[in-house]
């Protein structure tokens, strides 16, 4: 049995497993993706096209730089925030206030799995 109390939840989240977090950095699939491989969501990696639906940022378009799954938090190129010293930082994006555009498929296993997926 589960619990529903928020606070469990939130430590369950945080101290999750590596190969778990990897499922939860979903973020959802554009409508040509989703009618293509016939999925609504996949884990985010580097490479990926993504675009900002939420926030500050909200309509940039750009590649992920890196995936975070400590913090879990996605960084997207060009995405940085200045700092009181007047440098910049790059600012990290929760996956669940991206959509992914275009897909990194240079890697064999993840062409596979989306390729079993539209069966």
């Amino acid at each position: 049995m589960r619990s529903e109390k928020a606070r469990k939840q939130r430590k369950r989240q945080k101290n999750a497993k590596n190969h778990t977090k990897r499922k939860m950095m979903s973020a959802t699939l554009a409508g040509n993706l989703r009618k293509k491989y016939g999925r609504r969501s996949l884990p985010v990696r580097e490479g990926d096209e993504v675009e900002i639906m939420r926030g500050g940022f909200a309509g940039v378009i750009n590649k992920v730089a890196k995936v975070d799954r400590g913090s879990e938090r996605v960084y997207v190129e060009n995405v940085t925030v200045k700092k009181a010293d007047e440098s910049q930082e790059p600012y990290g994006i929760h996956p669940s206030n991206l959509r992914i555009i275009s897909l990194e498929l240079s890697d064999s296993w993840r062409r596979r799995v989306l390729e079993e997926g539209k069966k």
